[in-house]
């Protein structure tokens, strides 16, 4: 079974997919692989499909005997030793059907301390005709000697891209928004109109985040396997809430370099594009960072938009 036969595009056509495919072909596929990205959910649509090659099945896999999976748990959504314990003694244990054995850990920077040094044993001595695929979205939260006896794969920041015709006007109102204040806010009605611009950007925003969460749960949630408890439930819907922000937050910082490269060349004040996309990646980082602990969605998107103004009107 080839692998990009079961992937669409453009994850078949990715140079990731490529190279594993070679390494299938070789028969010199690693026995430990990390996956990271920015989305969770295309991380999981490469993880399926390999895993279905080395099994010798197609379409859904999840309830196959030899399919281990290990996900974050609880309210505070980490791996724990217990569940990595029990993953542990099953992927030792015989295959059940072939000749083959997979694992997938999702949000494998998820593991708390006992978790990694455990799983951290596992690939200094991996069981015989075990693939071990990990998933991540921030590959440099894992141990370092987790990370030193693994496969990277990442894939493309352009795969992620939405196509929603909302999101997309979205962004070109950003746009016009930042056009805005590159021609300029002097008189008190401009500011004030860049103002209750932003706040439209930010409820827009949200009400989108919203409506895409909830339409990529619903779809995630009849993929899941059967007998999950409510706890594996919450933290999976949380993981996917989570990875739709970072793909929104990806996509505008995307955005925000392409408008000033379209820009670049027309501003009288030349150095003012690259010394404000400088101050907005910087503050779209930092807002990243804040919400991870908990600082509401809509305060981190008005922080930015607010440093925003204040960059792109710095000199004006």
């Amino acid at each position: 079974m080839n692998l990009s036969s079961v992937l669409d595009e453009p994850l078949r056509s990715c140079r990731p997919v490529k190279v594993l495919q070679r390494s299938l072909d070789k028969n010199r596929l690693a026995h430990a692989i990390l996956l990271h990205g920015r989305s969770l959910t295309t991380l999981e649509e490469l993880a399926f499909a390999l895993a279905g090659v080395l099994l010798g099945k197609s379409g859904k896999i999840s309830q196959h005997p030899d399919l281990f999976i290990l996900r974050p748990s609880h309210k505070a959504r980490r791996i724990r030793i217990d569940a990595t314990r029990e993953l542990i003694r099953s992927i030792h244990h015989s295959p059940s059907q072939g000749t083959r054995k997979v694992a997938i850990v999702y949000e494998a920077d998820r593991m708390n301390s006992a978790s990694a040094n455990a799983f951290l044993k596992t690939l200094e001595e991996p069981p015989a005709d075990t693939n071990i695929l990990l998933l991540t979205t921030r590959p440099y939260n894992l141990l370092d000697t987790i990370r030193s006896r693994t496969f990277s794969f990442r894939l493309p920041v352009e795969l992620d891209l939405l196509a929603g015709e909302d999101w997309q006007n979205w962004l070109g109102d950003y746009k016009k928004w930042l056009s805005s204040l590159v021609r300029g806010v002097q008189h008190n009605r401009e500011k004030a109109d860049s103002v209750l611009a932003l706040y439209g950007l930010v409820a827009r925003f949200l009400a989108m985040q919203k409506s895409i969460a909830e339409s990529a749960w619903k779809e995630e949630k009849e993929a899941l396997p059967a007998g999950l408890s409510d706890d594996e439930l919450d933290a999976s819907k949380t993981g996917l809430a989570r990875g739709v922000r970072q793909r929104l937050f990806c996509e505008i910082e995307i955005h925000t370099r392409s408008f000033v490269i379209e820009n670049g060349n027309t501003d009288q004040d030349a150095s003012l594009p690259t010394q404000a996309l400088t101050g907005a990646i910087e503050s779209l980082e930092r807002i990243a960072g804040l919400v991870e602990v908990n600082l509401s969605d809509g305060a981190a998107l008005e922080f930015f938009l607010l440093a925003s103004l204040r960059h792109w009107t710095a000199r004006r």
